[in-house]
């Protein structure tokens, strides 16, 4: 895991998502599985949406523009922890 690792939105369409009060379903068609996240899982989904890659650095200068998020030396290796569990998971890949 690095912060200058690069990361795509997984392809339109491949993942619902429903509001349960404090949580989101995120269902993702390929793998079949359901996920329960919470903030800030949507937010950097979100932050992901326009299809260019992006690494842990380029999400939080998004990310900042609508939330205050701290000291960026201290958000940013959370970012990239994030980012990392979402590949894994598969809400997200690794831009080639």
């Amino acid at each position: 895991m690095t912060v200058d690792q690069q990361y795509r939105r997984e392809g339109k369409g491949n993942i619902l998502s429903r509001v349960l009060d404090d949580m989101v379903l995120l269902y993702h068609r390929p793998s079949g599985q359901t996920h329960m996240v919470i903030s800030p899982v949507p937010e950097i989904l979100e932050a992901l949406e326009d299809g260019d890659p992006a690494s842990a650095r380029d999400v939080l200068r998004r990310l900042s523009r609508v939330y205050d998020l701290g000291a960026a030396d201290a958000a940013l290796p959370e970012i990239a922890a994030h980012l990392s569990s979402m590949a894994a998971l598969g809400l997200i890949r690794l831009a080639s």
